[in-house]
């Protein structure tokens, strides 16, 4: 019984200890690089993004009030970066044409596979999940955007180069 009070105690302490260390926000208003100042972005296009993406695919995230209290926070925070290495549309005019062309394809294919937004996140945000007519518009656009770079660029340089 003694042995489960230390590291309950232990437990404890570091839970405390944790409290002191924080991953930096993602609080930047930035959008220079958005992929509005290229693409038009109707209005029911930036609803979906916002209730359902831009937490983890853009430069600011809304945070729950659980998002201060650790190991959450640095769970959160994992989310957060790695949903911005993989699409980051505060960021989105600063890829290579071959990227954007590339990001909007997975985009279309997560959204109609499922796999977007994550089950993790529309657990706690129920908002976020995306009715079929919402995941119809959205990769509508998607589609809407990549013909019209499509068109706008030659075939070339829509293609990533291999890696090796």
């Amino acid at each position: 019984m003694k042995l489960l009070k230390k590291i309950m105690l232990a437990l404890l302490v570091i839970l405390l200890v944790m409290q002191a260390f924080r991953p930096t926000k993602n609080l930047s208003a930035n959008t220079e690089n958005d992929i509005s100042v290229s693409y038009a972005v109707p209005t029911d296009v930036k609803t979906i993004l916002a209730k359902a993406c831009n937490d983890c695919h853009s430069n600011k995230t809304e945070y729950p009030w659980y998002a201060n209290i650790q190991p959450v926070a640095f769970w959160l925070n994992d989310h957060v970066v790695d949903g911005k290495r993989h699409m980051n549309f505060n960021e989105f005019n600063k890829y290579r044409i071959a990227k954007q062309y590339k990001k909007l394809e997975e985009c279309i294919d997560e959204v109609k596979d499922g796999e977007m937004p994550l089950e993790s996140y529309t657990m706690i945000h129920k908002n976020a999940i995306l009715t079929e007519a919402e995941k119809t518009t959205l990769t509508n656009w998607c589609m809407t955007v990549r013909d019209s770079i499509k068109a706008k660029y030659p075939a070339d340089s829509l293609v990533l180069p291999k890696r090796k």
